[in-house]
């Protein structure tokens, strides 16, 4: 790379919008503020995919704020800072659509952090300066997935803290490899890893390659990987004096570590294939730059072994076809545990230095041509990507018709198109008519559609009859004379006692997928489960995940509770000292 970042012509023209050009802060600050104009209010959002995958964060905020701590009161398969900014910006905009919250809030961290890269980099030139804001803001301000898991258009309510791990990779990358001040360097390292290690963990490993890499080719000093190192586990020390949240939350790692333990290789094939044209066009790319660069390699090798040392060293290594190959291992590794994300977007700022170091080598020339073909092939897809479901999902929106509900505030503004609700209905009616046949399907380890999760008319149906449920809730504790203070699901999400505002239990996971997301139950997890005033079974349609989490918890709910029928779609466990059983 060889200090390719310093210099690159800015114009200078007068008047205010000159001005405003040449102040990338001033356009950040203005991006951001202007984020409040739709969180004030309730925007409807289009349904899309696994939609129910962000009413996750609604429970999480209202354990927050209820005072439970994640991974210390309840287990959570990723770590809490996502959550916990989530919550500061639910309590700022109530109103804000959940989606939008729990996907731009990541910017209370990732805005500021990427203010002082720009700050840094404005001093030498204001077009990379840009070059590094403007594709920062597009991947933070859209909140959609770069792959597709469904064929029709909707809002991606799924891979959420994985989108945030890969925007702050972003600014993880931008920092190492931009960055000249090593006070700046140190402050966005040590505060970027800590974030990724409190978003998901393997975030954190694919940062930790990043750095590893500046280190070793002298792009990240030693002072400052010492002062961030020295920030990083200092903050980690205090958290856990203070709270025991970083050994719980190790502790909850290593028991996802136990309940996905599969093959590392499939994994990094399917990510591979996944992003197989972005794979294919880095590997090319660092093919051509090996060519280019192996004589002064080889030269760099060879005075490495006449005097070793780490500056002959980092001379070895600042290679443009290694650290290529180190973001794309990062990148794999990733991305090899992901199902959602924006993948592969932090190449973009090694794509930017490759580019102009080979401008500044080779000028306007066909090697630089070859070079500049594929490095946007490598950035260009994820933007189109994300624009072409951007435009597909809201352009399509004015055909939609806006969720009616009673119960279910800001989660419910959702638009459906009528096609979709006529089919849910249906799809309801034969989900009671004829329950013991979708019951024998469940159990035999089948879902109705391979795809149920995804399909529009799941998470539809599913919003419908979480209404109609709370409706009947109410009802029947107006009829009882009682009031369930703590309840939760016997499904993968529970909203409820947000929507509801009572309480979840302790102990029991969020984001309950059997399969991969909760442990064997201890102690504390029964002890919860039985000490609950009501547990929601849903039941239009029986599911593989509803039948074994019933299986789960079940015994701990069998001598306290009795199994009601709350609407033809929500059956319910209702702690027997609260009303008798019938």
């Amino acid at each position: 790379m060889h200090g390719s970042t310093e210099t690159m012509p800015s114009g200078g023209r007068d008047g205010l919008v000159a001005s405003l050009a040449r102040q990338p802060l001033i356009i950040l600050a203005l991006a951001v503020a202007c984020l409040p104009l739709t969180l004030f209010v309730t925007v409807t959002m289009p349904i899309g995919p696994m939609y129910w995958d962000h009413y996750i964060y609604l429970d999480a905020a209202n354990r927050i704020f209820d005072g439970q701590i994640p991974s210390v009161d309840f287990f959570a398969p990723v770590g809490g800072l996502g959550y916990y900014l989530f919550a500061g910006w639910l309590y700022l905009f109530p109103n804000g659509h959940p989606l939008l919250l729990s996907s731009w809030s990541l910017l209370t961290v990732t805005a500021p952090l990427m203010g002082l890269v720009i700050l840094d980099v404005q001093k030498r030139s204001t077009a990379i300066a840009y070059g590094l804001l403007l594709p920062f803001l597009f991947f933070s301000l859209l909140p959609f997935n770069t792959g597709d898991f469904y064929p029709y258009p909707g809002s991606d309510g799924f891979g959420i803290y994985n989108r945030q791990v890969c925007q702050l990779l972003y600014v993880l990358a931008a920092g190492l490899i931009f960055v000249r001040g090593w006070k700046t360097l140190a402050v966005v390292t040590a505060l970027t890893m800590l974030a990724l290690l409190f978003i998901k963990v393997t975030g954190v490993v694919a940062g930790l390659i990043l750095c590893l890499t500046a280190f070793l080719t002298g792009r990240l000093p030693l002072r400052a990987a010492l002062i961030g190192g020295g920030v990083f586990f200092t903050a980690i020390g205090l958290m856990e004096v203070m709270s025991g949240a970083v050994s719980a939350y190790a502790t909850d790692i290593l028991s996802l570590v136990v309940i996905n333990d599969t093959s590392l290789l499939p994994r990094l094939l399917q990510a591979a294939s996944i992003n197989f044209g972005i794979v294919l066009a880095c590997a090319l790319l660092g093919l051509v730059l090996l060519v280019r660069e192996f004589p002064a390699f080889l030269a760099a090798l060879r005075a490495f072994i006449a005097k070793p040392g780490f500056p002959a060293f980092g001379k070895m290594a600042d290679q443009s076809f290694l650290w290529l190959a180190s973001f794309i291992a990062a990148g794999l590794l990733f991305e090899s545990q992901n199902t959602g994300s924006q993948a592969f977007i932090f190449v973009w700022p090694l794509l930017l230095a490759i580019l102009i170091e080979n401008y500044r080598q080779k000028g306007p020339s066909t090697g630089f041509a070859i070079v500049a073909i594929l490095a946007f092939s490598a950035a260009i897809p994820p933007v189109t990507t994300l624009t072409q479901k951007a435009a597909r999902a809201w352009i399509g929106a004015v055909n939609n018709t806006p969720l009616a509900h009673n119960n279910l505030k800001s989660m419910g503004a959702v638009g459906i198109r009528d096609l979709v609700n006529r089919r849910a209905g249906r799809l309801q009616t034969s989900y009671v008519a004829y329950r013991p046949a979708y019951q024998a399907l469940a159990q035999s380890g089948e879902l109705p559609s391979f795809l149920l999760y995804s399909d529009f008319e799941f998470q539809s149906l599913w919003l419908q009859n979480a209404d109609a449920m709370i409706s009947a809730i109410r009802t029947f504790e107006t009829s009882n004379k009682l009031r369930f203070e703590t309840i939760m699901t016997i499904d993968f999400t529970n909203p409820f006692p947000w929507l509801m505002d009572r309480h979840a239990p302790k102990h029991i996971a969020i984001g309950a997928d059997p399969y991969r997301a909760v442990p064997p139950l201890d102690q504390r997890v029964n002890d919860a489960v039985a000490a609950v005033d009501l547990a929601l079974y849903p039941t239009c349609p029986p599911t593989t995940a509803r039948l074994k989490l019933l299986e789960l918890y079940q015994p701990a709910l069998a001598s306290g509770h009795h199994r009601i029928t709350l609407t033809p779609c929500y059956d319910a466990f209702v702690r027997n000292s609260i009303v008798a059983a019938p």
